[in-house]
């Protein structure tokens, strides 16, 4: 299986640990990613509050470069890039007028011949039932939140993807690796975001939010599919807890991650060391449930 592959700012610098595992999970999976040629930031974070029109021209380029390569199917892992795409590959179907002004200032045409991925849909198009052939460190009772963030799912009309306030998709992917997703109420809440740097106190309050209603709802790790989802509550939660007197240590983790462990691909590979929160204990989780179930087989066996 060949796709194309759009890596983007974030997981070649802060979330170098969401590049290592989908470079690493798509490889143990036989997927090969093409990666884009002459790929540029997409504007996600900024570009659209200061210049609507280059918040889609950013993108619009790496979409024409993408078909220019000949690549149909493009994953962008990274859950801001693959909504600027998809919306600007809407945008530019549906409003010639636009897509004409976008072109004039890029050089380039796009002619609309890309499907843009998440990383949820990566898992999908590979197929779940081949994904669970996969599995050999199964994750049998790991109970996981499944978080969506503000990204993925909205705007509804123009992502075209999962429920937009019950998403369910992740939690399927979870399911076959032998995960328990827990049913908590702040699958899609934000995080803050972008306000990381200039409102730390509000990334904070809404961090601790979804920390909270996590942890009270069973679940022993938080899985993301969004770099600054993953470093607001992964990165953030020392400085929650010192501020708010809270207890909370609880893993943050990147799908991919979740995807690599369960078929074995190595953690070094995956980057889970690289976490603020331990994240290594899932390891251990999967090596002690793997014992456990050896050890029942040769109890039954004699």
């Amino acid at each position: 299986m060949k796709i194309g592959y759009y890596p983007g700012c974030s997981l070649h610098g802060m979330a170098i640990d969401f590049g290592m595992s989908t470079a690493a999970t798509c490889k143990a999976l036989g997927i090969e990613l093409v990666e884009v040629p002459d790929w540029s930031c997409c504007g996600a974070s900024a570009a659209h509050s200061t210049n609507h029109l280059l918040g889609m021209a950013l993108p619009a380029r790496n979409l024409s470069l993408a078909e220019q390569a000949g690549l149909e199917v493009l994953a962008a892992p990274c859950a801001l890039c693959s909504n600027a795409m998809k919306k600007t590959h809407e945008l530019i179907l549906s409003d010639k007028e636009t897509a004409a002004e976008i072109s004039r200032l890029t050089g380039r045409e796009y002619r609309g011949g890309v499907r843009v991925l998440n990383v949820i849909q990566i898992f999908l198009e590979y197929g779940l039932e081949e994904l669970r052939k996969k599995v050999v460190s199964p994750l049998d009772g790991l109970k996981v939140a499944c978080y969506y963030g503000c990204l993925l799912t909205r705007p509804p009309d123009l992502l075209k993807f999962d429920d937009p306030e019950q998403p369910v998709l992740m939690d399927e992917v979870c399911k076959v690796l032998g995960a328990e997703p827990v049913e908590w109420g702040f699958k899609t809440e934000c995080c803050g975001a972008g306000f990381s740097m200039s409102r730390t106190d509000l990334v904070c309050e809404l961090s601790r939010r979804i920390l909270e209603n996590a942890v009270n709802n069973g679940a022993e790790a938080i899985i993301v599919a969004c770099p600054m989802c993953q470093s607001n509550l992964d990165m953030r939660q020392a400085n929650i807890n010192k501020t708010f007197g809270t207890t909370f240590d609880i893993p943050v983790v990147y799908l991919t991650e979740l995807v690599g462990l369960a078929i074995g691909v190595k953690p070094k590979k995956l980057g889970l060391r690289k976490h603020f929160v331990d994240a290594m204990r899932l390891t251990k989780r999967i090596a002690s449930g793997v014992k456990e179930e050896a050890a029942v087989g040769e109890t039954l066996s004699r």
